[in-house]
């Protein structure tokens, strides 16, 4: 992939290297955190990368699974998670993760995205009876996880013309002050960047599919797919399988659904360039209708949010400053409805 495309996750690996490690609170996360997922009665479970998998109950937070580089989690059965991290999905459950499937492997075999070689599992979701589901930000695909491990590919993601303006305005373009931004101002007015598909959402006959839009984090460029859920290997843009339901967003890093509507979580509304390039103005949160392609903005001004779960009774909580060692936290965003 392109050198930047991924680049809060590089970034997140350099922060990590200064983390303390310790027990987790809910403000005192080793970080980086990636995802979040609801259960039942409130309790929150958090994909720590720094230590694993984190549970949240009654405001209190203790380390539920050790699991390093862990940067998703979901609901698969009343007593156990799945995970993904280090390039694999896992079966956690209380103290204990178990590797499913490799997903580096499917990707070293098949390589669906004509780009390098390159799997970053992002996002989880179960599929019930064993089975789960996977975006892969590396791959720029879906791919689908059998009861027996067995992984077969649903839809891979195409490359979009997008605009470099807000990469040379974030360098300082023309006479960037960081000497290694110069070659951003070189840049033509368009350059092709590859989706990332850092999201999925499962629904009775479709996944929704979110994706970051990689280097050079242009704005208003990220979209969301609506994939059938029979399908199985197709391209998407050339597909009837595979369709667009909203575009206009920025740097979409998760996605949440609850009662007909699809909450998408922006890291940076100025895009991830705009953490890489430290000069965060904050994430947000839209509201969306699948079936009109209209957004409204419900959650503003999150500093560099990479997560989101929407709980039961309807309120919204996040990661924020999800990067940051000490600052690292789950909050809630917005109260219940």
């Amino acid at each position: 992939m392109v050198r930047w495309i991924v680049g809060l996750v590089v970034l997140a690996a350099a922060l990590l290297a200064l983390a303390p490690m310790g027990s987790a609170a809910p403000s005192d996360y080793v970080s980086p955190i990636f995802g979040l997922t609801t259960r039942p009665h409130g309790v929150l479970f958090v994909a720590d990368a720094g230590q694993g998998v984190v549970r949240v109950r009654d405001g209190e937070a203790e380390l539920w699974a050790p699991l390093p580089g862990v940067t998703d989690v979901a609901r698969r059965t009343r007593r156990t998670l799945w995970a993904i991290g280090n390039q694999a999905l896992w079966k956690v459950q209380r103290g204990h993760a178990t590797r499913v499937a490799n997903l580096l492997a499917f990707e070293q075999k098949n390589n669906p995205h004509p780009a390098e070689v390159d799997s970053n599992p992002f996002d989880v979701e179960n599929l019930g009876n064993g089975r789960a589901i996977v975006a892969d930000a590396g791959g720029n695909d879906l791919i689908r996880v059998g009861r027996d491990g067995k992984m077969r590919l649903v839809a891979v993601l195409p490359d979009e013309l997008v605009s470099t303006e807000n990469a040379k305005s974030l360098a300082g373009c023309p006479d960037p002050q960081n000497p290694d931004f110069a070659f951003i101002c070189d840049l033509p007015a368009q350059i092709p960047a590859e989706p990332v598909a850092t999201s999925v959402v499962v629904r009775p006959h479709a996944f929704y599919v979110g994706e970051l839009k990689g280097f050079p984090g242009p704005l208003g460029e990220s979209r969301v797919w609506r994939i059938d859920r029979d399908a199985r290997g197709v391209h998407c843009g050339a597909s009837p399988k595979c369709r667009v339901v909203i575009d206009g967003l920025t740097s979409i890093v998760d996605l949440a659904w609850r009662d007909g509507t699809l909450y998408a979580a922006q890291i940076d509304d100025a895009s991830f360039l705009a953490v890489e390039t430290e000069q965060v103005t904050g994430g947000s949160v839209h509201a969306c209708d699948v079936r009109s392609g209209d957004c409204e903005e419900i959650v503003s001004g999150k500093p560099i949010l990479t997560a989101i779960t929407v709980r039961r009774n309807g309120s919204i909580w996040g990661a924020i400053n999800a990067l940051i060692p000490g600052q690292a936290d789950v909050v809630r965003l917005r109260g219940p409805q």
